[in-house]
């Protein structure tokens, strides 16, 4: 496939109101800051996006208000379509091609769930020919969705009947898997790193992308470990990733997604509440978070503050 996001892609957070409505006006600030921190590319409505906990006619609209903010600001904007139904992940699809978005993504259902490759692939099929000729990536998260299948099966029976795939955003501890995936047909899928904590370990195996929830607010941490790896300076990449496993900890002392989009407001975004079942941070909660990551001294102040 000729589409490639070499580089981070930031998947965005969805920002809220105290009353659980869309902050509009907190999307172009995102942009702005993913702009400034080097990222190539906003993932939205995903698991940083609160995507599923967003209705179907809410998830149009952010893809509406981030496509041309995106755009103005340099970045492609894939779209995630992923739900328990797959005629309504076709439609956010379809909805996406037609609007002009650069590329879709779906997760597996996650409450009757594949219990094989050739199920997830049925399932998946009418979402991705929806939004053909838009490249399409599967989605896999099996700590969120609870599917672990052979992807490699997945792989051949999407490269055989979808014009449109073109990779899989892997956000999976199997390290094994994502081998066979790189060379899969002699490299032609397009692999997107999901696991910000070991991006180095997806580096060393060939990945060359990844979409990160942390890319958000610390993205300068992980283009360091990309140049250092690249230069083959691993001693320092290697310090470089601890200091990610150390910040990431931190935020998730806080409860991680109600915590990081309280972050953001070190890069004016605050992305404020989380909807339910999710529990939002409160000030004192904010105060002891700010004081606690400013304290591993890991996010450049005088970048984030010019």
């Amino acid at each position: 496939m000729s589409f490639r996001l070499q580089g981070l892609v930031a998947a965005t957070h969805t920002p809220f109101h105290t009353d659980g409505s869309i902050h509009w006006d907190v999307i172009p600030r995102q942009a702005l800051a993913l702009q400034r921190q080097g990222v190539v590319g906003a993932f939205i409505n995903g698991s940083t996006g609160e995507g599923v906990s967003l209705t179907t006619a809410e998830r149009k609209q952010l893809a509406e208000a981030w496509l041309p903010i995106g755009h103005q600001h340099g970045l492609k904007v894939i779209v995630h379509v992923g739900h328990t139904s797959s005629a309504e992940a076709a439609d956010l699809a379809a909805h996406a091609a037609a609007i002009g978005c650069d590329a879709v993504s779906a997760m597996a259902p996650f409450y009757f769930k594949p219990a094989s490759p050739k199920q997830l692939f049925d399932w998946i099929k009418p979402v991705a020919l929806a939004c053909n000729p838009l490249p399409f990536y599967f989605y896999d998260i099996p700590s969120m969705t609870g599917v672990r299948l052979n992807l490699i099966e997945f792989a051949r029976m999407a490269v055989a009947e979808l014009p449109n795939f073109n990779g899989f955003k892997y956000t999976s501890e199997d390290l094994i898997q994502i081998q066979q995936l790189l060379a899969f047909e002699n490299g032609s899928l397009d692999i997107l790193y999901g696991t910000d904590e070991a991006l180095l370990a997806a580096l060393a195996l060939g990945v060359r992308g990844g979409v990160g929830s942390s890319y958000n607010f610390a993205a300068q941490l992980y283009l360091n470990i990309i140049k250092a790896f690249d230069a083959g300076d691993l001693a320092t990449a290697r310090h470089l990733q601890l200091q990610s496993v150390r910040l990431i900890n931190t935020v998730a002392t806080f409860r991680y997604l109600p915590a990081a989009k309280r972050l953001m407001s070190l890069w004016g975004c605050d992305c404020g509440s989380t909807r339910a079942p999710l529990e939002s941070l409160s000030d004192s909660e904010m105060q002891s978070l700010l004081w606690n990551v400013s304290q591993l001294g890991i996010i450049d102040e005088s970048a984030v503050n010019p």
